[in-house]
C-alpha cells in the first residue's frame, strides 16, 4: 500500500515499524459541542483506513483522543453554569452517538487529556530540562521554536515565514512570538492541576504528544487528522515530541481535505454551518458517511442538499442489491453450474480491482466505483434461475467489500403487518385467476401505502418506498 505522506509530499510505500502491525494516532474532537459535518470527514476516512489495514491482515492499534479540557470547554461551562467535566462528559456521549450512527468503530483506546496529566508533566519537565521550554513570569511554560531547527518541516514553511504572521496574544509572556504554550497557568476560577511551574493545565498540542507516546510509543506509524491541523497543531506536536524523545515522532502523516457547503467555506457567520446530528435527522447518517468516501480523502468535498440526495439514491442501489441477494438466497437451491463457476471467478476480479485502488493512497472514490461495477454484475447474474451457491458467492463478495468501506450497515424494517400481507396474498390469487384488473387495483392500493411490488420468476419481491 502507498500513502501520500504530508511530511515528504509524496506517495510512499507503507512499511510498518513492526512487521504485521500498524499503530495509528488520529486527532479527536474538543468536546464542547456537537460535531459538525466537517468533523465527520476524518472520523469516517480514517475509520476506513483502519478497516482496510485490518482487512489486509494487519493488527491495528488505533488511538483517538478526546480533548476534555480547553478554553472552549471552560467557556461553555461558564455559559451553562456548570463545570468542565459535565460539559465534556455530555459531548463525549453525543460524539459517540454520532460516531455509532456513522458506523465508526470504537478506537482501541479513547484517552482523555485529563487522564494523562502525569504523562504531560513528564514531557514538559523533560523539555524544560533540555532547554527546549521555559517558564514565563506568569507561570505559563512555552516551547522555544528557535531551538528546533526542523520547525516547519510538516507545513513546508520556513520559520522566518511563519514568524511574519505570528502575534503575541494579550496575557502571553513569550521570548518569541512563535513560541507556543505547553503548560498554561490557571486564571481565577479555572480548573487546574499542580505542576512544578504553576497550578494550571496542559496546552492543546502537548496532550497529543503525551497520549501518542503512552499508548503507541515514542515513534508511531501513522498520524492523521484534518488538513486544518497541519499547522500549528501537528507541527508543534512534532517539535515537542522529537525534542523530548530524540527520535522521529511519526513516519507517515495523512491529512484529509476541507468540506465546503454549497461551494463556500462553512462558517457560523455565513449561516451555512451544519452539525452532523442535524443533517442526520433529515437524511440519515449513512448518506453522510457515503459523501465522505465518495471523493479522494485529500480532495476538497462539497456538501449541498442536492449532493446528499444523490448519496441517498446511490445507497438505495446498494441496498436493492443486498435485498435482491437475500431474496434469491431464500428462493434458490443447488450447486454451481459450469457457467456459474465462470461468474464466481469474475466476482473475484472485483476484489482485485478494489484492493488495487485502495492500495493507491486509500482511494475510496474509485473503490466505490468498483463496488457499483460489482453490483451490476451481481444483478445480471441473479436475474434468472440460479443456484444457491452462486447467490452465496455474490453475498460473500458484496458483504466483504461493503464492510471495508463501512457501508450498507442499516437493517431496514422488513416485516409486514397482517393487512398488507393479506393484500399481497389477494393480489397473488388474482394473478393466478388472471384477474388483472383486481391485481392492478391492489398493486396501486399497496403503492399508496408505500409498499412497492416487483414480480419476478422466483415470486413477488417487495420493498418500502
Amino acid at each position: 500500500m502507498k500513502i501520500f505522506n504530508t511530511l515528504t509530499r509524496q506517495k510512499e510505500e507503507l512499511v510498518p515499524i513492526k512487521e504485521g502491525e500498524v499503530r495509528i494516532y488520529a486527532c479527536g474532537p474538543t468536546v464542547y459541542n456537537f460535531i459538525h459535518i466537517g468533523n465527520s470527514r476524518p472520523i469516517c476516512v480514517f475509520d476506513v483506513l483502519r478497516r482496510y489495514l485490518e482487512y489486509r491482515g494487519y493488527k491495528v492499534t488505533f488511538v483517538q483522543n478526546f480533548t476534555d479540557i480547553d478554553d472552549k470547554i471552560i467557556n461553555r461551562a461558564n455559559e451553562e453554569g456548570t463545570d468542565y467535566m459535565t460539559v465534556s462528559e455530555k459531548y463525549i456521549a453525543e460524539y459517540k452517538t454520532d460516531a455509532k450512527g456513522l458506523n465508526v468503530r470504537e478506537a482501541t483506546y479513547h484517552p482523555r487529556a485529563t487522564e494523562n496529566i502525569d504523562e504531560i508533566i513528564s514531557i514538559v519537565s523533560s523539555l524544560v530540562e533540555k532547554g527546549y521550554a521555559y517558564r514565563a513570569e506568569n507561570g505559563d511554560v512555552y516551547f522555544r521554536t528557535n531551538k528546533f531547527s526542523e520547525y516547519g518541516k510538516l507545513s513546508h514553511q520556513p520559520l522566518e515565514d511563519l514568524k511574519a504572521g505570528a502575534r503575541i496574544s494579550v496575557g502571553e509572556i513569550k521570548e518569541d512570538p512563535m513560541d507556543f504554550a505547553v503548560w498554561k497557568a490557571a486564571k481565577p476560577n479555572e480548573p487546574y492541576w499542580d505542576s512544578p511551574w504553576s497550578k494550571g493545565r496542559p496546552g492543546w498540542h502537548i496532550e497529543c504528544s503525551a497520549m501518542a507516546r503512552r499508548y503507541l510509543g515514542k515513534t508511531i506509524d501513522i498520524h492523521c487528522g484534518g488538513q486544518d491541523l497541519v499547522f500549528p497543531h501537528h507541527e508543534n506536536e512534532i517539535a515537542q515530541s522529537e525534542c523530548c524523545n530524540g527520535v522521529p515522532f511519526a513516519h507517515y502523516w495523512m491529512h484529509n481535505g476541507y468540506i465546503n457547503v454549497n461551494n463556500e467555506k462553512m462558517s457560523k457567520s455565513k449561516g451555512n454551518f451544519f452539525t452532523t446530528r442535524d443533517v442526520a435527522k433529515e437524511y440519515g447518517y449513512e448518506p453522510i458517511r457515503y459523501l465522505m468516501l465518495s471523493s479522494h480523502y485529500r480532495s476538497p468535498i462539497n456538501y449541498s442538499i442536492e449532493i446528499i440526495e444523490q448519496c441517498k439514491a446511490a445507497l438505495e442501489r446498494l441496498y436493492n442489491c443486498r435485498d435482491n441477494i437475500r431474496f434469491m438466497l431464500d428462493k434458490s437451491q443447488g450447486e454451481l453450474s459450469d457457467s456459474e463457476k465462470v461468474t464466481v471467478s469474475n466476482f473475484a476480479k472485483y476484489r482485485e480491482k478494489f484492493i488495487e485502488v485502495m492500495d493507491d493512497d486509500l482511494n475510496t472514490a474509485d473503490a466505490i466505483s468498483v463496488l457499483f461495477e460489482l453490483v451490476r454484475e451481481i444483478n445480471t447474474a441473479l436475474s434468472g434461475e440460479v443456484s444457491k451457491e452462486l447467490v452465496k458467492a455474490a453475498q460473500d463478495i458484496f458483504t466483504e467489500l461493503t464492510e471495508v468501506l463501512g457501508l450498507v450497515y442499516v437493517e431496514k424494517e422488513d416485516t409486514l403487518d397482517a393487512e398488507i400481507e393479506n393484500l399481497i396474498a389477494q393480489r397473488t390469487q388474482a394473478r393466478k385467476n388472471k384477474d388483472w384488473a383486481t391485481a392492478d387495483k391492489i398493486r396501486d392500493q399497496l403503492k399508496a401505502m408505500n409498499i412497492v411490488l416487483e414480480d419476478t420468476p422466483q415470486g413477488i419481491k417487495w420493498h418500502r418506498a
